[in-house]
């Protein structure tokens, strides 16, 4: 091969992500997405009752020797904003017309980068469930395969609207190579250290990330089966559950899980324990 010519395909591996070398144990990065205004009431929290009103947004890509799993992918496109030197409070209407608010410093594929990755790196995709603060970048990632739960893809690609609305943040999914899980523990890689579990409630498909670190121990991901640490001390349960009912049988299911394995609860909204939490490009093992 010419020296120009290769010079031109490194190049291009380089932009397209290409293949990264296999690592020894499995990894977690944590990747910050912002920090969410939020009201204790949606959640039947007073705000006296919480340590902190705001709710962190986080996204997490996890690197096993056979591939890389991103679980979740952030409330605000890469390509709706322009980062500077500081941080920025985007505002957002949601579409039953709603505000949110979000304070973001970093995109998502420039933290990736920074640990080593890019999307085409990522072979596995789940959504903890559909809502928006947890999809925003889903449509970088339609290239790997997407493991969701019937329930989840129906919310997302509707029957009676198949076309998702544009701009779409997701809508590239609906072409994507897909698992549709249906187990309520699902082995992403077949060696007990990387398993999605059901956990329906808050979303009629919604699921949670058991990990099985080496060094760090079990870890469980929570999506939205809570938000603030609160909710989990006190028992009390948001207003907008799609069923109530199952969420807490979830949340019981859950907890019996956690004692069984030994493992920790990381609540993905909490932000006093987001906050500290290492960042890629540093890694838990």
């Amino acid at each position: 091969m010419k020296p120009a010519l290769a010079l031109a395909v490194v190049a291009l591996s380089v932009i397209a992500g290409g293949a990264q070398a296999p690592v020894p144990s499995l990894r977690l990065y944590v990747l910050d997405g912002g920090v969410l205004e939020s009201d204790p009431a949606r959640y039947r929290l007073r705000p006296e009752e919480v340590g902190r009103r705001e709710l962190a947004i986080a996204a997490y890509l996890v690197v096993h020797p056979q591939g890389a799993l991103l679980w979740d992918t952030g409330a605000v496109a890469d390509d709706s904003w322009a980062p500077g030197n500081r941080a920025v409070r985007r505002h957002l209407v949601l579409s039953n017309g709603e505000d949110r608010y979000i304070t973001i410093r970093s995109p998502l594929v420039p933290q990736l980068k920074a640990a080593g990755y890019a999307p085409a790196d990522v072979t596995h995709l789940a959504l903890s469930h559909f809502h928006w603060d947890h999809i925003a970048n889903a449509n970088l990632f339609a290239k790997a395969t997407w493991l969701v739960r019937q329930a989840e893809r129906d919310g997302l690609f509707p029957k009676s609207t198949p076309i998702p609305p544009y701009p779409s943040n997701y809508g590239y999914l609906q072409n994507s190579k897909t698992t549709i899980l249906s187990a309520d523990e699902h082995d992403v890689f077949a060696d007990g250290t990387v398993i999605i579990k059901a956990s329906a409630g808050h979303t009629p498909g919604h699921q949670v990330l058991y990990l099985k670190l080496a060094k760090t121990g079990g870890v469980v991901l929570s999506g939205d089966l809570y938000h603030y640490p609160e909710e989990r001390t006190l028992r009390r349960l948001p207003i907008t559950e799609f069923d109530e009912a199952q969420t807490q049988r979830s949340r019981e299911m859950l907890e019996s899980f956690l004692t069984e394995k030994g493992a920790q609860l990381w609540i993905q909204h909490d932000l006093a324990a987001h906050e500290k939490l290492r960042k890629a490009p540093q890694f838990y093992e």
